[in-house]
């Protein structure tokens, strides 16, 4: 979860999914899988629920719209074969070129362009529709992580992401792979070390 820019535009826009652009280059595939399943159980209050969830997006070159949060949620939707989503416009930077473009982004800190091993990349590497975005266990630690309550909840621009890496650091990848469950227990009391004192939303050795 990241926070959006202040006063975005009251007026709802109408976008394909597949026509969204991303801001980063993974997810946590359990919370995109988590989101399918929570979708499928809504049944008639879908309609509703799309018409609550905008995604807010910054406009790009060619106006084409920018993911700035909820990355999971129009991954799930894209696989659920959810065709368009309301996105709400948070900045127009359309008149920009497109090195500027980029440029603004990363100064803003509206991109995370860290791979799945935590090594950075570029913009280039961001892949250019939701579809191609790729799994990063150590996000969907992180996911979970937060909802056990291992740290609280943060505007921070990509917490779960600082935290991931943390957690990548900490918490051997062989055990995220093969017992998730005792990684998370692993997790949640890495959480509480003094070490992890720096992230968004530590609440301490409690």
């Amino acid at each position: 979860m990241i926070a959006v820019p202040p006063h975005p535009e009251p007026v709802l826009h109408p976008v394909r999914i597949a026509d969204l652009r991303p801001t980063q280059i993974t997810v946590g595939m359990r919370e995109v899988e988590e989101k399918r399943r929570a979708w499928r159980d809504k049944g008639a209050k879908a309609a509703t629920f799309l018409g609550t969830h905008m995604v807010p997006v910054v406009l790009g070159p060619k106006r084409r719209a920018y993911i700035l949060d909820h990355h999971h949620l129009a991954l799930a939707l894209h696989l659920e074969g959810v065709e368009h989503v309301l996105t709400s416009v948070a900045a127009d930077l359309s008149a920009l070129d497109k090195e500027t473009f980029w440029f603004v982004l990363a100064h803003k800190n509206w991109l995370h362009i860290y791979d799945a091993t935590g090594k950075l990349r570029t913009h280039d590497d961001i892949p250019k529709t939701v579809a191609g975005l790729i799994d990063d266990p150590y996000r969907s630690l992180a996911g979970e992580l937060r909802h056990a309550g291992g740290y609280a909840k943060e505007t921070v621009y990509y917490s779960e992401f600082l935290w991931a890496d943390y957690l990548r650091r900490t918490v051997p990848a062989k055990l995220v792979a093969k017992d998730f469950d005792a990684a998370l227990r692993r997790a949640t009391e890495l959480a509480r070390d003094a070490n992890a004192s720096y992230l968004p939303g530590w609440c301490g050795p409690g």
